[in-house]
């Protein structure tokens, strides 16, 4: 595990994510995704293996409609990839517990993400962590087939 390594996502490196992305998703993303990334702060991280980027999460943090102040706050994946040749090593792992972890010791209550509904991987990957299908919304994806995705939401302990 020592050969990865996790680093901040800021302007001067912004650009690896964007080249992680073309390299990863059929999806290409706008600069909103890149500012919500970047203002994410410690939730969004790009992922080294032996000083190699090779993958990344970048999240954005929400504001949750009624619910007290404490709960007001949810964490929403908007990505999370690893290169190909490097998946099997811990990687995504990493990078998911790290925001995981970020999650428990902020007493943010909830995690969630969308995955089309043919990517297997990443469903049976987020299950794993005890992510569960909560929903299921039709045409998600414009320009993707299918164009349907899940959500998947993982609740988190508090700690009070």
């Amino acid at each position: 595990m020592s050969s990865i390594s996790l680093d901040g996502v800021r302007d001067k490196n912004a650009m690896q994510l964007k080249k992680l992305n073309t390299a990863l998703f059929p999806v290409r993303y706008n600069d909103k995704y890149y500012a919500d990334a970047l203002a994410s702060g410690e939730f969004s991280k790009l992922a080294y293996y032996c000083d190699i980027c090779v993958g990344a999460i970048a999240c954005r943090l929400e504001k949750k409609e009624g619910g007290a102040a404490a709960a007001a706050v949810c964490v929403y994946i908007m990505t999370l990839g690893v290169l190909a040749p490097y998946r099997g090593l811990g990687i995504g792992s990493k990078l998911l517990n790290h925001v995981l972890h970020l999650c428990s010791s902020q007493n943010i209550g909830e995690v969630y993400l969308h995955v089309q509904t043919n990517n297997d991987d990443a469903i049976k990957f987020y299950t794993k962590f005890g992510f569960q299908v909560t929903d299921t919304i039709p045409n998600y994806y414009t320009n993707i087939t299918p164009p349907d995705c899940y959500i998947l939401t993982k609740l988190i302990p508090q700690n009070h």
